[in-house]
């Protein structure tokens, strides 16, 4: 394996980790009522989640700037379902998703979709969590490939 194979290899799965911290974030901050950013900035999330990656700064700190903004986008695309109604780990997947496709140029949509269909088959709220975490972000690429011509990439759940 070539240097630049294994670096790219090593940065998908820091990557894949700073999701999983992230989205165990969002959910604490979820059942604790607060927003995300004081939860990372209180430090005081769970011992499981240890030390956070600066991706995971990242995300988290992004998301909290337009949590607003995501929900309303995420209302707009989840077909018969409001955000009530999802199941709670579902919603921050989803939530962590849409961010990090909108405003993250640096990865392929197609990437953030199937990261985001991994995380709902580990910690999914649903036996169809991934299912429904594919079809909510399916809808949500098909509609920003018509807003921007953006390639995108659904994967079968």
């Amino acid at each position: 394996m070539s240097k630049s194979t294994a670096k790219s290899k090593g940065v998908h799965y820091d990557r894949t980790v700073a999701r999983r911290k992230a989205v165990q974030l969002l959910y604490q901050a979820q059942i604790l009522g607060q927003t995300p950013s004081e939860v990372l900035e209180s430090a005081s999330f769970i011992e499981e989640i240890g030390v956070l990656p600066e991706y995971s700064r990242m995300l988290i700190k992004g998301l909290g700037e337009r949590l607003e903004e995501i929900d309303k986008y995420l209302e707009d695309s989840s077909d018969n379902w409001s955000l009530s109604r999802m199941p709670l780990v579902d919603y921050c997947i989803l939530r962590l998703a849409v961010y990090e496709m909108r405003y993250v140029d640096t990865v392929p949509v197609s990437v953030t979709i199937n990261e985001a269909i991994e995380l709902a088959h580990e910690f999914g709220g649903e036996d169809g969590s991934g299912s429904f975490v594919n079809g909510v972000l399916g809808n949500i690429a098909r509609r920003e490939e018509g807003e921007d011509g953006k390639e995108s990439c659904i994967l079968p759940a």
